[in-house]
């Protein structure tokens, strides 16, 4: 589906003051915040998650607050495979993971957990993001889009790195469209991973554009009619009488 031509930037224009001291704190190692995983740091409430993916309509955990907003240095792109919840072996399917773009940014949801939600909730995404599914942990910058917010808020976000096995890094759009159309895993079909991707962004980040995602639904949507006409042919052809030949 086609987004409005006359869309508004895909970032607020405001500035970017400091952010909010850091929920995350490093219990041992010496790098960058942003750098260590989540299974080294030591979390004090609240603690802030992004997600950019499926986690904007599924969660599956429990929060006390959620805002919907954007991080800015990176772009979304479905480059990493997945085997488990929208793909298998045989055929993997594409999620997204978050690109390095210094001049992009990327919309999602952020979900505030507290008390004994930050420990289930680490639990349960260590092993749906990390595990199953091959992502990092980072700290970001997240700004929450209602006008009142001033101050960006440090919140943990999953990465997936081309390092990770998983990881099937760039490809065009019909071809990331045609991978998703027969790709299905634990979770559901890859096609509804993407159009409740697209939907979340029309619906609820109407004044942002991602290109990338709107361009693979559009390859798909372009596709689906080709695999009914065939599938319709083939229906009609076996209901057929076949003559005998002789």
């Amino acid at each position: 589906m086609k987004r409005d031509p006359q869309r508004p930037e895909e970032c607020p224009g405001r500035p970017e003051p400091s952010p909010s001291p850091s929920p995350l704190v490093s219990s041992s190692s010496s790098s960058p915040p942003g750098e260590v995983e989540g299974a080294e740091l030591k979390l004090t409430p609240p603690v802030w998650i992004f997600g950019y993916g499926s986690l904007v309509w599924r969660p599956g955990f429990e929060f006390t607050s959620r805002k919907v907003g954007f991080i800015r240095g990176y772009s979304r792109r479905f480059w990493q495979g997945d085997t488990f919840h929208r793909g298998s072996e045989r055929m993997p399917g594409r999620v997204v993971t978050l690109l390095e773009d210094c001049g992009a940014c990327t919309w999602g949801v952020a979900y505030e957990v507290c008390g004994e939600q930050i420990a289930a909730s680490l639990q349960y995404l260590n092993m749906r993001e990390a595990v199953l599914g091959g992502y990092d942990t980072k700290l970001v910058k997240f700004h929450p889009q209602e006008k009142e917010a001033e101050e960006p808020i440090l919140a943990l976000v999953y990465i997936a790195t081309p390092q990770n096995p998983s990881y099937l890094g760039p490809a065009s759009e019909e071809d990331i469209a045609a991978q998703i159309i027969v790709s299905s895993g634990c979770a559901g079909h890859n096609i509804e991973y993407l159009l409740r991707l697209a939907d979340f962004m029309r619906y609820f980040c109407p004044q942002a554009e991602d290109k990338h995602l709107f361009s693979i639904e559009e390859a798909l949507i372009s596709i689906l009619p080709c695999l009914y006409y065939t599938e319709e042919s083939l229906e009609e052809t076996a209901s057929v009488p076949q003559k005998s030949k002789g």
